[in-house]
């Protein structure tokens, strides 16, 4: 059996969790999920933990319990708190803008770049060279800063580029002549 598997989901308060034959649904204050369950994992409620057994003994149905216990924990822990990811901007004249739900960027093209946040993720800019992505599922918000960092990525001679705050670049020495 996974060793993740084998750790209990705790269910905070204010969140509601309704477990069908085909799917899992994770309701909170902030928003609702729905995950898709593979038959070979069984998951049991116990007043406000959540038990996750691999139905089989295969080695499929094995990881997949632990694989769809970290989605479930990923679940209650948006919906109860959110996720929140932060993208720097490093260039002369790179910024960035929110409008509603699109995030502008001037990235040193020729034009302006506009992305558009799908439904379920919201934007904030405390500097221009800053950008917050907030969101309740874990997927889709390093979904959607994977493809705002893909538009111009940090490069290795400058550092210049979209990169995550935490991310760390190893800037290469110039070719000498």
């Amino acid at each position: 059996m996974s060793r993740i598997a084998k750790n209990p989901v705790i269910i905070p308060e204010k969140v509601e969790v309704n477990i069908a034959i085909d799917a899992i649904t994770v309701k909170g204050p902030l928003g609702e999920l729905r995950q898709e369950l593979i038959g070979d994992v069984e998951i049991k409620k116990e007043d406000t933990t959540l038990t996750f057994e691999a139905k089989k003994a295969t080695k499929f149905s094995k990881a997949m319990s632990g694989t769809i216990r970290s989605l479930v924990q990923n679940m209650v822990t948006g919906v109860s708190a959110g996720f929140e990811r932060k993208l720097t901007l490093i260039g002369v004249g790179y910024k960035a803008a929110v409008q509603g739900n699109k995030v502008n960027l001037e990235l040193g093209f020729s034009h302006p770049v506009h992305h558009i946040l799908p439904e379920g993720v919201t934007a904030q800019t405390p500097s221009p060279t800053e950008i917050i992505l907030k969101s309740s599922s874990k997927q889709m918000i390093g979904q959607v800063a994977a493809e705002i960092r893909a538009y111009r990525p940090p490069e290795p001679y400058k550092g210049k580029g979209v990169r995550y705050s935490d991310e760390y670049v190893a800037i290469k020495e110039a070719k000498k002549t």
